[in-house]
């Protein structure tokens, strides 16, 4: 079997062999593996710090761990690129179920040997299965991403080696069919974790590969690049505003907790930080709610023109990528 077919495998019903991984971990006892029941108290109650490590006045000081690892709850990490590392600064998620992990975005750094995110997924996922009686080797990893902006894939290439791992691809054909999709982007499929579904659809806006997660556990709606705390960028206006249609239409039948996205870029004031900018020392959190959600719709429908428009929360750049909140261009900043 090639690459492409490989990739082309619905892994929402099909399960791959993988190989058994190479290190070796203790092996928990039957009696320590219990099976964790994902539809119980849900939401799943977590938490997200009170400050992200944000950056410093100096790079070549700076003295903050490559990438932050926060735990929502004892199955579900958010971590983020340093911005010492990337100013981009992007969050990758990982969900833990009981035979599968995804991982949703892998930052902005390729070498392993100048930024290590291999090396703190594989901790991450080591504390994760010391703590529930799980060997290493039994659980497949799954790295998928929200769309082909390098910012959010280039750290896949540490993981190609890595046994029981499976990627997704690099073209719009191939991560629509890693999902086994027929109808993008209106098609919504379900990736079964182990007990632990994960709703998988299309949000083109920003590109036109792109994909919005939400956790059934948690009941956390990851938007990635299309909805944030920051500059979104929209390209395609039209495409962007169906996803946003479609997003309405997903939280009258599904509750939401919180909606979060891959960057944070504006202060808790509502200022824009400079593009570009390696320090952010008052920024805003990274969640939003759902009435910051529903608002930037309602916003979203007065924009009859290109230009910078501020929800509030967000900053909605229609087709302006090549200016920034402090520039003076054509369009308004109604």
């Amino acid at each position: 079997m090639d690459r492409r077919a490989f990739l082309a495998l619905p892994i929402v019903s099909v399960v791959v062999p993988t190989v058994a991984a190479a290190m070796s971990f203790e092996e928990p006892s039957a009696a320590s593996y219990q099976h964790i029941d994902f539809a119980v108290k849900v939401p799943a109650p977590g938490s997200f710090p009170d400050k992200w490590i944000c950056g410093s006045s100096s790079c070549m000081d700076n003295q903050d761990p490559p990438v932050q690892v926060h735990w929502y709850n004892e199955h579900t990490a958010f971590l983020r690129q340093n911005k010492a590392y990337s100013y981009e600064a992007p969050f990758l998620h990982l969900y833990f179920g009981n035979s599968r992990i995804l991982m949703i975005d892998q930052g902005y750094t390729q070498l392993r040997s100048d930024w290590p995110l291999r090396d703190v997924v594989d901790r991450c996922i080591t504390e994760w299965c010391k703590r529930n009686g799980r060997r290493v080797e039994d659980m497949e990893l799954l790295l998928s991403f929200t769309h082909l902006h390098d910012d959010h894939y280039a750290g896949i290439a540490q993981f190609y080696d890595r046994p029981n791992t499976r990627c997704m691809g690099l073209t719009h054909e191939e991560m629509i069919g890693f999902w086994g999709m027929r109808n993008y982007p209106e098609e919504r499929v379900e990736l079964d974790l182990g007990g632990r579904t994960i709703l998988v659809w299309g949000s083109p806006g920003h590109v036109e590969s792109e994909f919005a997660y939400y956790d059934t556990s948690t009941q956390i709606l990851f938007t990635g690049d299309m909805f944030y705390r920051g500059r979104c960028y929209i390209t395609y206006w039209d495409k962007w505003y169906a996803s946003m249609e479609r997003l309405m239409k997903f939280l009258e039948t599904h509750n939401v907790s919180h909606v979060v996205g891959c960057h944070v870029e504006i202060s808790r004031t509502g200022v824009d930080y400079p593009y570009g900018i390696t320090w952010q020392p008052d920024e805003a959190p990274m969640q939003l709610t759902v009435a910051e959600l529903r608002h930037a719709y309602e916003v979203a429908k007065t924009v009859s023109k290109p230009g910078i428009y501020f929800t509030g929360s967000v900053f909605l750049c229609n087709q302006t990528r090549g200016q920034t909140t402090v520039d003076r261009n054509p369009y308004a900043y109604d």
